[in-house]
């Protein structure tokens, strides 16, 4: 099935059927090449079945209904010819988590690629390319949300081989080594919150395992779909597969640009289609999963991501870096983020004594689980029941920009950080994140702010407008960190309630960080308030009707292009505006 969209107008296709199968975690081993403008590596995803999974021809059944017989089929393509799967080195360990070295490149022809852009080639194993005439077949299908990458192998990763990894085989009695091998990996993705280390060596380690066998797949447009014969259910399907794969130059979840000062640079836009184009996936809000991430880039480089260490770089070979990061918070895969290019690290010029002490760091090693609250999410370590956490007030925090914009960074940005932390926090408790990294986007970047787990990126638009633009955007960022990242919504259609909570409580945080007096604070946001109402209007005057409504959507697991259309069911910017201003409820659109 090939979906063509045109894009804002139509809704992004969701095709990863998260209802058999869920990612739980993502290892990603990544080179960056700023000469070609391509991300190229490997992603190791780790499964566990859901709840809901069924023979797969059901699913297929659902799937054809919408498609065409010859859509649904998987056709013979042309032999491919792909070398075998770079060499891995065994010796692996977290220490402080540096990762053993690289191993060797491995090099494809054109024939090896399988493109989203181009029409669909037909199923494929990068050495073994057959019909097999998948449709009315019984085996498992597993989609995931993909667009914009050229997938050249994908193959199950043989985890039994780990050294130390037989721990994880509570039924030494298995004799089916497949069954084997999804047993271990069950045993690892339920691993207790406080063994969370020990998890990433093991995810790190089993993603350096050789393969065992490499997996028919197919793309289309928007989808990456791969079967293993014979595995007719979720629970048979292998649940830990690596994926070699390149992104494109053109693709649309990165930008390849220049910053400020003219160097090369390269960051994620965050949408209109997601982290598809970076990496197959899958996209839905509701499939949550951990991750971990090694990217190497040229020396003079740095490369920063919404992990939630500080990571320091590795230097592999002369003239190359590698840095590693990870999160223990599952989360979608959509709010995984990286920048690469030549930011430089703003310090104040002087630091105050409160401010080192307000925002000493607390390690998740170092956390004190004595449970300070019950919370009902899945379990991690959470900081929410870190009695430590709950009493700081600013977390540690960096600032990265081009070199050229130092000075503005220090008179406005670098002074309102610590007191935007320290309001956030006498508002709401609790930073559902360990720190922040702050980075000055290239001129090029399309909003005032972007909030990802960890790190903020920031329009250079924000430091010309003074400290109080500045101190605004910096406060609605802040906010997204509770709702938008900690909280999410459900569906994408219902995302207007992350903003709205985030700029009410903007100009809550601001005025606090002001230390206004409360009816000045009061003035100033009912000021805030009024401003809104008179560009709101101004707004529906000079919409189109359809961009006024929110749609309520209806998801298949493969087709979500059925939508409830029938009636609009919210004036989107209205809903907005009252969900974030109480003072302006009363009034309706006449007035």
């Amino acid at each position: 099935m090939d979906i063509k969209l045109e894009l804002p107008q139509d809704d992004l296709p969701l095709m990863a059927n998260t209802n058999h199968i869920l990612v739980k975690h993502y290892v990603l081993d990544l080179d960056v090449n700023f000469k070609s403008q391509i991300i190229e590596g490997t992603l190791v995803l780790f499964f566990q079945p859901g709840n809901r999974y069924r023979k797969n021809s059901s699913s297929t059944e659902e799937t054809c209904r919408s498609e065409s017989n010859e859509a649904c089929k998987f056709r013979m393509p042309e032999p491919c010819h792909v070398t075998n799967t770079r060499t891995f080195s065994s010796k692996m360990k977290y220490n402080d988590f540096a990762i053993c070295g690289k191993g060797e490149k491995k090099t494809s022809g054109k024939d090896g690629n399988h493109d989203n852009g181009e029409q669909a080639s037909g199923i494929s194993s990068s050495n073994y390319c057959c019909d097999t005439g998948i449709h009315g077949s019984e085996d498992f299908l597993l989609v995931l949300d993909c667009c914009d990458l050229s997938v050249l192998k994908v193959e199950e990763v043989d985890i039994a081989a780990v050294p130390g990894i037989e721990k994880f085989t509570r039924s030494p009695k298995l004799r089916v080594v497949s069954e084997l091998r999804n047993q271990i990996v069950h045993e690892l993705v339920t691993l207790p919150a406080d063994r969370w280390r020990e998890q990433l060596d093991y995810y790190a380690c089993c993603s350096q395992a050789p393969g065992c066998g490499e997996l028919l797949f197919d793309t289309d447009s928007w989808s990456l779909q791969i079967r293993k014969t014979g595995a007719q259910t979720a629970t048979d399907f292998p649940h830990a597969i690596r994926i070699r794969y390149r992104t494109k130059p053109q693709g649309r979840s990165v930008t390849w640009t220049s910053d400020q000062s003219g160097r090369p640079c390269v960051y994620t836009m965050g949408s209109p289609i997601n982290n598809r184009a970076l990496f197959p996936c899958q996209e839905p809000p509701v499939a949550m999963s951990t991750w971990q991430a090694t990217v190497r880039a040229a020396a003079s480089f740095v490369v920063l991501t919404s992990g939630e260490n500080s990571a320091k770089p590795t230097q592999l070979q002369e003239g190359s870096l590698s840095w590693h990061y990870y999160v223990t918070m599952p989360m979608p895969a959509s709010t995984f983020t990286i920048a690469v290019g030549s930011w430089t690290e703003m310090k104040p010029e002087t630091c105050s004594s409160d401010d080192l002490a307000a925002e000493r760091s607390f390690s998740t090693s170092e956390a004190d689980f004595r449970y300070a609250g019950i919370c009902g999410h899945v379990e991690y370590p959470c900081r929410f029941q870190n009695t430590s956490a709950t009493t700081q007030e600013i977390i540690p925090h960096r600032v990265f920009a081009p070199v050229c914009l130092k000075g503005t960074c220090q008179e406005t940005l670098l002074q309102l950080l610590s007191s935007c932390l320290a309001a956030a926090h006498s508002v709401l408790g609790t930073h559902p994140f360990s720190r922040l990294d702050v980075l000055i986007v290239p001129a090029n970047f399309p909003s005032l702010g972007m909030a990802s787990p960890h790190i903020v990126f920031l329009s250079q638009s924000a430091l010309t407008g003074g400290s109080h633009l500045c101190g605004i955007r910096l406060c609605h960022e802040i906010a997204h960190a509770w709702f938008g990242l900690a909280i999410g919504a459900r569906d994408w259609t219902e995302e207007w309630l992350s903003e709205g909570f985030a700029t009410h409580l903007e100009d809550v945080f601001w005025a606090k960080a002001q230390k206004l007096a409360p009816h000045e604070a009061q003035e100033q946001q009912e000021l805030r308030a009024c401003l809104r109402w008179r560009r709101l209007q101004d707004e529906l005057q000079n919409s189109p009707e359809e961009m006024q409504v929110l749609r309520c959507c209806l998801h298949s697991p493969y087709n979500c292009r059925e939508m409830q259309t029938s009636s609009p069911t919210l004036l989107k910017n209205v809903s907005l505006l009252v969900t974030r201003h109480p003072v302006i409820t009363g009034k309706t659109l006449s007035q």
